[in-house]
């Protein structure tokens, strides 16, 4: 029986020596009693250097405090306890060698600490297993890099870069509930290139875009961090102004028509000079709903057409 037990023993011994997973035993002082191949590897410690050390002092990045409060959970509860990479990318700091993931500095880990009872019951070692997910978390990270990039061009009108018509209506929605709310002013710009066919006609459609883009930077470069501007169709854009009456929508409108009579856009050795007419309105006890804004504004913007174009009008 003897000799049986002693043969398993050394099977044991080879699996936890042979395993792709860190293998470290602790007594109750934190010393450590096991550490295998993959720890011996990893951390560049030989068993014998680091055999009866503190955990604490082989690993002064780990953050005592709280792995002690974890350990002594699995000890008390007599339950394993488990650590995972999405709330601590690791526990003992080990440099990333995998060539496929060699972007990251550090191995990514998960952990499970495991409460070993000694003959007479009691727990008087803990074992910590260490987990290389390196490559789940990357694949994991790549993945939700992609799904957030594909998101936010879900929201972006890819000619202007500003937000395209239905994610500009989300925001118009949500401004608008917060006016209600909140009894703050809002003001809606819309505008419309003037005689946008006619460029199209004279130039060529890449012409016309070129004329657009320059119109969506220069509305960047006027808007303010929490002013939302889009695309609402070809060559109409529109500009949400959070706590603005219409007197600043008006002003900011107003800014914005001199800056573009002042543009000239040069494409394929022509000089394009271009003009952009405006409607301004901002909600009243009349206004039922955001789409009643929309016609507002919409009906401003006829005005400055009907009007003679370049100009701004305002929904009285």
């Amino acid at each position: 029986m003897a000799e049986i037990d002693l043969e398993e023993f050394h099977w044991l011994a080879a699996i936890v020596q042979g395993i792709d997973v860190g293998v470290v035993v602790l007594d109750r002082a934190y010393r450590v009693e096991v550490w295998n191949t993959f720890m011996e590897n990893r951390s560049g410690l030989q068993p014998s250097q680091a055999y009866h050390r503190s955990f604490f002092e082989l690993f002064p990045e780990v953050n005592e405090e709280w792995f002690r409060m974890k350990v002594e959970s699995v000890a008390t509860l007599g339950t394993p306890g488990f650590t995972v990479w999405e709330q601590r990318p690791y526990l003992v700091r080990f440099k990333n060698y995998q060539p496929i993931t060699g972007r990251e500095d550090f191995m990514y880990q998960n952990t499970t600490l495991l409460p070993l009872r000694s003959v007479n019951s009691e727990i008087g070692h803990i074992c910590l297993v260490i987990y290389d997910v390196t490559d789940v978390a990357i694949n994991r990270r790549q993945l939700q890099a992609v799904n957030a990039k594909l998101e936010g061009l879900s929201r972006i009108d890819r000619l202007t870069g500003l937000f395209n018509r239905d994610h500009w209506d989300e925001c118009l929605r949500h401004e608008f509930a917060r006016t209600q709310r909140y009894d703050s002013p809002l003001s809606l710009v819309m505008m419309d290139i003037d005689h946008f066919k006619a460029i199209n006609d004279s130039f060529g459609y890449l012409a016309g875009d070129q004329v657009i883009q320059r119109l969506s930077e220069l509305l960047r470069e006027h808007i303010r961090d929490v002013d939302i501007a889009g695309r609402y169709s070809g060559e109409e854009f529109v500009v949400l102004l959070p706590d603005t009456g219409k007197d600043g929508g008006l002003v900011f409108a107003e800014r914005l028509r001199t800056g573009v009579e002042r543009l000239r856009v040069e494409h394929d050795g022509h000089v394009i000079p271009f003009t952009i007419s405006l409607g301004v309105a901002q909600p009243t006890a009349l206004c039922v709903d955001h789409h009643m804004l929309i016609e507002w504004a919409d009906q401003a913007l006829y005005s400055s057409k009907k009007g003679g174009r370049n100009q701004v009008s305002v929904y009285l």
